[in-house]
């Protein structure tokens, strides 16, 4: 089953500085039918204006993973940890029993990013965080994993969560198909980010997600060029 969810019907949040949109509901926010999918229960899309941000606030037992889109983020924590996150860049961060941590744009124009949380595995430990670059080169037509809660994906280089889900992207050309295959659970929700996407039989304009159930694979075919962001549950 494949579920379509136009970014225009998703929740929104608006304040002087920021912009989101909300593709799960969390607490009072978001519609009442966009349910958590397993350990996925938030994907926001969110536009800080410039010189803006979530100063220092307190997170527990959540895995956050961010994909900056455009523009920049700069990111610093009560462990004394700072850094710049430019576009392509993502971000893997478990709050672990607590951490405190401020997210601003210290830039003179616009960011974009992704940000996703995810239920721990186990809760709890010592709060971390990475980061890495993936550039639309090491991308473009096939998938690649930003983070994972797979030993296996994070030898092969992604950045480690505590969940048991893959966080991957591709860049799709204009013409391009992918066939792709889900994990046992069949479950995921994928994003187009900036370009219409055909996913099955359902067609996505630009920002719009899809949540996928019981479906052992997908098939996709990028109508312009676009990023398609995708979370997989690995159980």
């Amino acid at each position: 089953m494949i579920g379509h969810r136009r970014y225009l019907s998703l929740g929104a949040v608006r304040r002087d500085w920021l912009d989101t949109r909300q593709h799960f509901r969390f607490g009072e926010c978001g519609r009442a039918d966009h349910a958590p999918l397993g350990a996925l229960y938030v994907w926001n899309d969110d536009e800080f204006a410039p010189h803006s941000g979530f100063e220092l606030h307190a997170h527990r037992d959540v895995e956050i993973v961010t994909w900056v889109r455009s523009g920049a983020i700069t990111y610093e924590d009560d462990a004394g940890n700072r850094a710049r996150l430019v576009a392509d860049t993502v971000q893997a961060m478990s709050a672990g029993a607590a951490v405190h941590h401020a997210e601003r744009n210290e830039e003179n124009v616009p960011a974009r990013l992704f940000q996703i949380w995810l239920h721990p595995r186990t809760p709890g430990g010592t709060p971390r965080s990475a980061t890495r670059i993936c550039s639309r080169g090491c991308r473009e037509g096939r998938f690649v994993t930003l983070a994972s809660g797979d030993p296996d994906d994070v030898c092969a280089g992604a950045l480690p969560i505590n969940a048991d889900v893959r966080v991957r992207i591709a860049t799709l050309r204009e013409g391009s198909m992918v066939h792709h295959v889900l994990p046992a659970s069949g479950a995921a929700y994928l994003v187009a980010d900036h370009g219409r996407l055909d996913v099955g039989q359902i067609r996505l304009a630009p920002r719009d997600g899809v949540v996928v159930s019981d479906e052992p694979h997908i098939a996709m075919v990028a109508l312009d060029d676009t990023d398609v962001v995708i979370v997989e549950l690995l159980r």
